[in-house]
């Protein structure tokens, strides 16, 4: 039985390591290689808009719970969606960076639709495979693989990048997309869920997830809980190589030393929902987010020094690791029985929407005001998320499994 747990959280960490990897690259080296193009950071920060896919995806949400009437249905959906998008990504490799880039950014935007397809389905077979008391650490396994996929495509394969050339990086991308489907294939669990005759898609089954008690002000929370990281993260690599930092140079402290302290703080807060209440863990995580806001407006002042610049990524990373897990947690004891992969995607799309504007309007705040004016905007949001927290924390009701 151990055994088998232990194996479960492997599938889902391969799953989300996967997912990640080619989407963590496609946003991390056209950034770099924007702005060592010259371009403004109010273009880099647009090209954030070929997530669409990922904001849009409760859309279709509903029809992949319709057409799922067990976990061994979501896992067609998890293959078919991780085939697309292998084949995607493997002839974006046949294109040429500099002189096909509005054709690989449309098929970006198609690799993208199948991922998020793929990520609905997941995290339904995630709620149906984990048991109560294993939400958090299952979610740590999510958010840790997350930021493993992020620390190999935004760190590692930036530096692969710089030695190999973007042809061979596609090629390998896609083959490492369809060798991480042999833990699923391996593994074969049931998780049935009731029968329910097939209809339509109807926005009714979107909307009735809002009427129940309590769900608005977790709602408005999770909308604002990224909000005062967000830009940072989003400017963080135009902002280094403008203060001086190579592709190499960023692909380590970004891609593999920040991104590392995400993936440990994700394991360690799946340790941590098990021991404090979600609340609680919510205000010392918004408290790190204030904190770190504030650090990067107080770096602006001094000169560089590249201790300030590490240590501000690591918390940067670790307080992002932290927040994910608590977010995907707190979302998962909102699901209603029958419709997990709707109700999990529509709260997680409602943090990508806020992830999206910031993201967007980061690069245009920055190009105004210079990055410091974006920092002073992220602090100023870290303290509205505090006070929504204090505001509404008697009418937030989560599943703490600790009491």
């Amino acid at each position: 039985m151990k055994e088998n747990k232990i194996y479960k959280f492997g599938v889902l960490f391969s799953l989300y390591i996967a997912q990640s990897i080619p989407m963590s690259f496609f946003s991390t080296v056209v950034p770099v290689i924007m702005r060592q193009e010259h371009y403004s950071l109010e273009s880099i920060g647009l090209l954030q808009l070929v997530k669409i896919p990922w904001i849009a995806k409760f859309l279709w949400a509903p029809t992949v719970d319709r057409f799922s009437q067990s976990a061994s249905d979501y896992r067609k959906w998890i293959f078919i969606s991780e085939l697309f998008y292998a084949i995607i990504i493997f002839s974006i490799g046949f294109l040429d960076l500099q002189f096909d880039f509005t054709l690989i950014i449309a098929l970006v935007v198609i690799a993208f639709l199948a991922s998020a397809t793929q990520d609905i389905a997941t995290d339904a077979y995630a709620i149906l495979l984990l048991k109560d008391d294993e939400r958090g650490f299952g979610n740590s396994m999510q958010s840790a693989g997350s930021f493993v996929g992020t620390l190999v495509g935004s760190g590692i394969l930036l530096i692969v990048y710089h030695y190999y050339g973007w042809k061979y990086l596609l090629f390998g991308l896609s083959i490492f997309v369809i060798l991480s489907l042999i833990p699923l294939i391996l593994f074969k669990k049931k998780g049935e869920i009731p029968k329910r005759k097939l209809k339509p898609i109807s926005l009714s089954d979107i909307l009735s997830f809002f009427r129940q008690k309590g769900v608005i002000p977790h709602v408005l929370l999770i909308f604002f809980f990224y909000s005062g990281i967000i830009g940072i993260l989003t400017m963080l690599k135009p902002y280094l190589v403008d203060i001086g930092f190579d592709a190499k140079k960023i692909g380590f402290i970004v891609g593999i030393w920040g991104t590392s302290m995400g993936a440990l703080s994700a394991l360690f807060a799946g340790w941590l929902l098990k021991r404090v209440e979600r609340t609680k863990l919510m205000l010392i995580i918004l408290s790190m987010v204030l904190f770190i806001s504030l650090f990067f407006i107080c770096i602006t002042y001094q000169p560089l020094h590249s201790t300030f610049i590490y240590f501000g990524i690591m918390i940067l990373w670790m307080t992002y690791g932290l927040a994910s897990v608590t977010v995907y947690t707190c979302s998962m004891d909102k699901v209603r029985k029958g419709f997990e992969g709707t109700d999990f995607t529509v709260q997680i799309v409602i943090t990508h929407l806020s992830s999206l504007i910031i993201a967007t309007q980061s690069g245009i705040i920055a190009d105004a005001f210079g990055y410091r004016g974006l920092f002073v905007l992220e602090s100023a949001l870290a303290i509205v998320t505090i006070l929504l927290l204090l505001f509404f924390r008697n009418k937030l009701e989560y599943n703490d499994t600790h009491k």
